[in-house]
């Protein structure tokens, strides 16, 4: 027997899904069939996988793209999470570059927004923009679009989030509290960002509590029926250039660094240039984050 989490760890290891419960045989095929139809190769192959079993498995690199994509548009990667695994260290660190850093995107030679790397390039020119930025390879990639959110969140009957504070966002009220939500406006809630002086940092967050009540209202899906219909969706709107093979083994051999969790913001400055609003990371913070990621990868 499998756990039926390792199904959705497996399509959405970098955004920190856990759960538990069992499936069988039958889901098993079916989450392999959603991964295959996932997977999907960068362009470039820098070098080569990093091993995940065995007594030689390494540390791992993952970006994990929230990106804001509808019909006939390539759309803008609206969040970029760096996460690093080590399996000897049994410890996670992860953290998110704010979509307005200011950076050199590869491919172009110029700076602009560091989300607007994916708009010109798509995830290649992501993941190559990211590797410049933190001087750190990355050896994943998870691509989810943001709108499947609704469908997932529907999928599992709703979510259950705890609001710092009252707010209204694409004509709904949503108060302050524990609240639970449909697809509808657990998409809102994880859109808002003006009415937070946090901006991009609180955006964040919601996103995350959204994240974390799909992994625990996933994990008590019984249903076939609703299991494959979240398989459905997520092999529709997650895209990764790992393997079905490669999850099984994270998930075994690294399960384990989820409980020591080390995450830290990006510091920075906002300010315009040529009218346009940017975030500017001084290049001893960007240092430090090199620092910081190349350390817990050693």
């Amino acid at each position: 027997m499998f756990k039926k989490a390792l199904i959705i760890i497996g399509c959405l290891i970098g955004l920190g899904i856990v759960g538990a419960g069992v499936y069988a045989y039958y889901l098993y095929d079916s989450a392999k069939d959603a991964v295959n139809e996932m997977h999907e190769p960068l362009n470039v192959d820098k070098k080569p996988k990093p091993i995940v079993t065995g007594k030689d498995k390494k540390p791992i690199s993952i970006l994990l793209m929230g990106v804001d994509e509808r019909k006939n548009d390539r759309g803008r990667s609206d969040t970029m999470i760096v996460m690093t695994i080590n399996p000897e260290k049994n410890s996670m660190m992860m953290f998110n570059i704010p979509r307005d850093t200011r950076t050199e995107i590869i491919g172009k030679g110029y700076e602009d927004k560091i989300n607007h790397a994916y708009a010109f390039g798509g995830v290649q020119m992501a993941v190559d923009t990211v590797e410049n930025f933190i001087d750190v390879p990355i050896d994943y990639y998870f691509k989810v679009n943001m709108e499947s959110f609704q469908q997932i969140v529907d999928s599992v009957g709703g979510v259950t989030v705890n609001n710092p504070f009252s707010f209204e966002q694409s004509g709904m009220n949503f108060a302050e509290g524990q609240i639970n939500l449909n697809g509808k406006e657990a998409l809102a809630y994880s859109r808002m960002r003006k009415q937070d002086t946090r901006g991009d940092l609180g955006r964040n967050d919601r996103q995350k509590q959204v994240i974390t009540s799909i992994i625990n209202e996933g994990a008590k899906v019984s249903s076939i029926t609703k299991f494959d219909n979240i398989l459905s969706i997520l092999g529709d709107n997650v895209k990764t250039n790992m393997t079905f093979d490669e999850m099984k083994d994270i998930q075994k051999n690294y399960k384990g660094a989820r409980k020591k969790v080390e995450s830290f913001q990006v510091e920075g400055n906002g300010a315009k240039i040529d009218g346009i609003y940017y975030m500017i990371v001084p290049e001893e913070e960007r240092q430090n984050i090199s620092t910081k990621v190349k350390e817990h990868l050693s």
